[in-house]
């Protein structure tokens, strides 16, 4: 099953560096190369890296667009692919669950759910006390 390796993946090795200002991320080269690796904190006002990458996948990921409408918006996105498909994880700390996505094989548009799952305490200490103090690096688990 491809949920723990995405999943271990985007909290474990991606938190550090992705949260930075969204100059820095342009710097590097867009937007998506920006994204790809990472976990983003997901902030409306002021509006973070995340939340504007989140907004531009909605627009190309109807289902992604309908998902985030019916769930509300998450805490933090995890984002991540390779050749053959794009990879979503969304976090809701509140309700202390995650859910995956892909894109479905032969419909690059299209993305496939699944969740929800089981935050655990590692990952919410690490997230949430990144999410209060965005300017401090988070530690391993």
């Amino acid at each position: 099953m491809w949920r723990p390796r995405v999943l271990g993946l985007a909290v474990a090795g991606l938190l550090s560096t992705s949260c930075g200002p969204v100059a820095d991320s342009w710097r590097a080269g867009g937007m998506s190369a920006a994204a790809k690796d990472q976990i983003m904190l997901v902030r409306k006002e002021p509006p973070s890296f995340g939340y504007q990458r989140l907004e531009m996948e909605a627009r190309g990921y109807p289902d992604l667009a309908v998902f985030v409408a019916k769930q509300g918006l998450p805490d933090f996105l995890a984002e991540t692919g390779d050749r053959e498909r794009h990879y979503f994880i969304l976090y809701y700390l509140k309700e202390r669950h995650a859910y995956a996505c892909r894109t479905r094989q032969g419909n690059k548009r299209a993305l496939e759910f699944a969740g929800p799952y089981p935050v655990t305490d590692g990952e919410f200490r690490l997230l949430d006390g990144f999410r209060r103090d965005p300017s401090r690096q988070p530690e391993n688990f």
